[in-house]
């Protein structure tokens, strides 16, 4: 389980809620809301005050690396530090690297293209799978299918609702209302602290 306790994320109140294992927690609110915000500090990529845990553990406890090998932050503009795919991926886990590419329908030689010629949906989908590669508990999923095709988005939702089957925590972020009303079993709506809203979670129906 995600635990999260009084994160305090620029311009947002205190913000406090839960992520059961195996279900997902659909961030909302208008564009400059700070969702992306708020998935970087869960990863701790970005300071914030406050006490996020999974499974007991705290954020605070552990070294850096070792919570973002639990909590693993997907942006909706992957980074690559390295001139092709396979330079990003542990090798590890072929069979599993080959079941991932496979659930995506992404064809094996994108991994040995340079980056800069594929196309972003490429680039997206190689980055999802990257982020699962090693296993991490929890996903903070930033517009998984926002440069996707329709074909590709239902394969990767099938994928996102097979990691919650396996007891993943998923917090989404995404502007397609109908893949929220298909994933999400809670909202979080975000608004800034300023204009008198508060921040409110609702159970999906």
């Amino acid at each position: 389980m995600l635990r999260v306790e009084r994160l305090q994320v620029a311009g947002l109140p205190p913000l406090s809620f839960e992520v059961a294992d195996g279900e997902c927690l659909a961030v909302e609110g208008a564009s400059g809301a700070g969702k992306t915000l708020l998935l970087r500090a869960i990863a701790d990529l970005d300071p914030a005050a406050g006490d996020v845990v999974v499974d007991g553990e705290e954020r605070r406890e552990m070294p850096a690396h070792a919570w973002r090998r639990r909590v693993r932050y997907c942006a909706a503009e992957p980074a690559w530090w390295t001139d092709t795919p396979r330079g990003c991926l542990p090798v590890s886990n072929p069979a599993r690297l080959d079941r991932l590419m496979q659930s995506l329908d992404v064809d094996a030689t994108l991994l040995d293209r340079p980056v800069a010629v594929l196309s972003t949906g490429e680039r997206q989908r190689l980055a999802l799978v990257r982020a699962l590669l090693d296993e991490p508990k929890v996903l903070l999923l930033d517009e998984p299918t926002g440069a996707l095709d329709p074909q590709s988005s239902a394969l990767t939702e099938e994928l996102i609702r097979f990691q919650m089957l396996s007891g993943h925590s998923v917090v989404l972020v995404s502007h397609d209302r109908a893949q929220v009303e298909r994933l999400a079993h809670a909202r979080l709506l975000l608004s800034k602290a300023d204009n008198g809203k508060t921040n409110d979670r609702v159970r999906a129906s």
